[in-house]
This record gives structure tokens, C-alpha cells and sequence, in this order.
């Protein structure tokens, strides 16, 4: 795991291997928490932890149904 410390407005920049690029901003940081802004192709899902598990989850019962 790569773990990399941001200030507001500072980007990461993820490079696909067909060139399509996924940047990550720190937009806010409140408390505990930090918001992050997510720029990316359409055609890449972007989607919370828990929302992939659910979706993940309701897929592999239909699968299996």
C-alpha cells in the first residue's frame, strides 16, 4: 500500500495503462474527516467501500440464484 499526505488542492494522479487518467483531490479537510473530489473516465465505476460491497454482494446472489 502506497500512503501519501496531501494538503487542500493537491491532486494524486493515477495513470491506467491505456493512458486514461484518475485524479484524486483533497478538497477539505473537517475534524476526522477528509473530503476528496474523483476525476475519472465515465466508464470507470467510483463508488464508496460499502456501496461496491453491496453491489458486489446483490451480483453474486443473482449469479448464484
Amino acid at each position: 500500500m502506497l500512503v501519501l499526505s496531501r494538503h487542500v488542492d493537491e491532486d494524486i494522479v493515477l495513470v491506467l495503462e491505456d493512458g486514461r487518467r484518475i485524479e484524486i483531490k483533497a478538497v477539505s479537510i473537517r475534524g476526522g474527516k477528509v473530503r476528496m473530489g474523483i476525476e475519472a473516465p465515465r466508464s470507470i465505476g467510483v463508488h464508496r467501500r460499502e456501496i461496491w460491497e453491496a453491489m458486489n454482494t446483490k451480483v453474486s446472489a443473482a449469479e448464484s440464484a
